[in-house]
């Protein structure tokens, strides 16, 4: 192989990668929370299916992204037929992943969660074919919306409704309390203006949702206490020297991972 050639190659993978890749960090472990969260509750091949779907959703937003937009404004560059055919091939495995869900699942209610959040999606779609997927908004829509995922999974197990809820809700609370954060602490490391009342009422937000999914089932109780906990690491945090941006990503990795557990923990043993 030619300099010309190994060039060529190591550019088309780069495309590759800016068009097939999210290059949201944040986004891969708020997508892989919910999964794993349904599969520890409920475990089953069509839970697995379903987790397996969401992440190849997560993947499919970004090249579909790009195509929507580079139409929208008349646009038909290489990047643009790139994004189409990578539509094409994910969109093929999301459609089989649902389709083996279909056939695996216990009850074929699963669905229902899934549709429930369908106007959160469309509201950060709305944002997103505008090129406006990185405002608060679209965030807080796109990961409350992922987070159906673990609800559809503990109803195609036959779990009830109640605790579908509540489980949606746990993640809801984390996703509330941690987005606004985390950007914020984004700005400041930028040296851009902050609200500290975004922060703030956000938190609050947060402890209610979080209580109102104990409220709606016990089990989720030990979850609750986990997500104030969140609460309080981060406004500790806040009151800190700033951390760089790769810090800022691995504890919130390590504290959604945390609710998480404690989230099933919860539902193992109450």
């Amino acid at each position: 192989m030619t300099a010309a050639d190994t060039t060529a190659t190591n550019s088309s993978s780069a495309s590759l990668r800016k068009v097939a890749l999210p290059s949201e960090h944040g986004g891969w472990g708020l997508t892989l929370e919910p999964g794993l969260l349904g599969l520890l509750v409920a475990p089953s091949w069509a839970g697995l299916c379903l987790a397996a779907a969401a992440f190849a959703a997560f993947l499919l937003r970004t090249p579909l992204k790009l195509a929507l937009v580079d139409r929208r404004r008349g646009r038909d560059l290489e990047r643009t037929r790139l994004a189409r055919r990578v539509v094409v091939a994910e969109g093929a495995v999301l459609a089989g992943l649902v389709a083996g869900t279909v056939v695996l699942a216990g009850d074929d209610r699963w669905w229902i969660p899934l549709a429930a959040v369908v106007p959160i999606v469309l509201i950060e779609f709305w944002y997103e074919v505008r090129s406006r997927g990185r405002r608060l908004v679209p965030e807080v829509a796109g990961a409350a919306s992922v987070a159906a995922v673990a609800p559809a999974i503990v109803i195609a197990d036959g779990r009830s409704g109640g605790l579908a809820t509540a489980l949606w809700l746990i993640l809801v609370a984390r996703i509330v309390t941690s987005i606004p954060h985390v950007r914020e602490q984004i700005d400041r490391l930028h040296d851009r203006a902050v609200d500290p009342r975004l922060t703030r009422g956000a938190d609050v937000a947060a402890l209610i949702v979080a209580v109102v999914a104990a409220l709606v089932d016990e089990r989720l109780v030990i979850g609750a206490v986990a997500v104030a906990v969140v609460v309080v690491v981060q406004a500790v945090r806040r009151r800190r020297p700033l951390a760089p941006i790769a810090v800022i990503g691995v504890l919130q990795m390590v504290l959604g991972l945390a609710v998480v557990i404690a989230a099933a923990i919860g539902v193992a043993v109450v």
